[in-house]
């Protein structure tokens, strides 16, 4: 009975099932752009920035000062490669200074690498945009980003100076020449890091075979807890850590967004609820004379209150199937082509360490939490039409 009640009035059913689904797809299409931003965002973080590992001097990342180093690194760095779970390991040597030139300076981090393991670890060649890095025979090459290139007015080719202290606390300055620009998706690290060749930082930094830290690219993110602990096990004098411990706010970032989403979805099915209240009202008050006459006739108030409560029930899961099916095909369409807002908001997600490029994912995860809101909304407003329902006099609803 309920069932064919709502399609009584098949028009405004058809409306009010249209913008059920239509809620549906905006709220789940927010949540898979949010979904997509994430899993880019991380993908970032492990795969350009911090890798899943990272080993250090305990002492090192509280003063970040040059003595601190893990020495005889080159054999450290060999073992850890030949392990099965391990794709990349670059070690790295670090100082933070100065960066001068004739036009302006900037506080930097100096970081030592050995081009060809760096970009296995964070895609160094990729993110240049100009020159060839930190390759050939041309002393003391510096790669700087993009962003730090415009701030101090440099361009491939300039000369710099750079000005930090060595393991003895001397200062040290040396003449650096830009042989590459780089540009990656998160632009305030690309204003305070640059990269030297290691050998030409350790030289300077009287540190020999040794470096600072040593970041492990996995070949799964299902393997960072066995190899964090292997590695823990093997190197107990080293502090070992991984990305959601190098990188806490983008792990903050991912438990609030999915709150922020599921949040998002509420609101929007909250709106629709007084939608649905507003056409199971019409629905009762149209059928007054109806009702009065199936109460009259015996019908009992439970009855009455299951017969309105499966209307707005029926009426509201009826919307759900279409939003799912659509939301998915939208969340696909753009999964493959992707959705480009550099054109006004490019430099922001970039100040955000986002790419500009959004890449949304269907969030099959939520969908069980997306149904359950849906059937909360619909016994919510179900309610109030039942109410108004029970309130019926049946003597004076059958003169109407």
């Amino acid at each position: 009975m309920a069932w064919r009640n709502i399609w009584r009035n098949k028009v405004r059913s058809v409306v009010i099932i249209t913008s059920i689904a239509l809620g549906l797809v905006a709220g789940i299409f927010i949540m898979g752009l949010y979904d997509g931003m994430l899993t880019d965002r991380l993908n970032t973080v492990i795969r350009q920035e911090v890798s899943h590992l990272q080993l250090h001097n305990p002492e090192f990342q509280k003063d970040y000062e040059a003595i601190y180093s893990i020495e005889h690194a080159m054999e450290i760095v060999e073992l850890i490669r030949s392990e099965d779970y391990v794709k990349a390991v670059s070690a790295r040597t670090i100082a933070h200074g100065m960066l001068a030139t004739s036009t302006g300076s900037a506080g930097v981090q100096i970081t030592g690498v050995q081009q060809d393991d760096e970009h296995l670890v964070s895609r160094l060649n990729d993110k240049l945009i100009e020159g060839e890095g930190l390759v050939g025979d041309r002393r003391n090459p510096i790669v700087i980003g993009k962003k730090l290139a415009d701030k101090v007015k440099i361009s491939l080719g300039s000369k710099l100076v750079l000005t930090f202290t060595d393991r003895e606390y001397n200062i040290v300055s040396a003449a650096f020449r830009v042989t590459g620009i780089y540009q990656s998706a998160n632009a305030p690290l690309d204003e305070r890091n640059v990269y030297v060749q290691s050998a030409d930082l350790n030289r300077l930094m009287l540190l020999e075979d040794a470096c600072h830290e040593i970041a492990v690219l996995l070949n799964s993110d299902n393997e960072l807890v066995v190899a964090q602990q292997k590695l823990s096990g093997r190197y107990p004098e080293l502090m070992i850590e991984n990305w959601q411990q190098l990188s806490p706010e983008t792990k903050l970032m991912i438990e609030t967004t999915d709150t922020y989403s599921i949040i998002f979805i509420g609101i929007i099915m909250l709106a629709l609820m007084f939608g649905i209240i507003n056409t199971m009202l019409m629905a009762i008050l149209e059928r007054t004379r109806e009702i009065g006459m199936l109460v009259a006739l015996g019908m009992n108030k439970l009855r009455l209150f299951l017969l309105v409560l499966w209307e707005t029930v029926l009426l509201t899961l009826a919307g759900a199937p279409f939003g799912l099916i659509l939301s998915w095909l939208v969340i696909m369409y753009f999964n493959q082509s992707g959705i480009d807002i550099s054109s006004f908001s490019g430099a922001a997600m970039s100040g955000f360490g986002f790419s500009s490029l959004l890449y949304p994912e269907f969030p099959w995860l939520k969908i069980p939490l997306v149904l359950y809101i849906v059937g909360v909304t619909a016994l919510l407003a179900s309610l109030f039409p039942s109410y108004k329902a029970l309130r019926l006099v049946p003597v004076e609803a059958m003169r109407q």
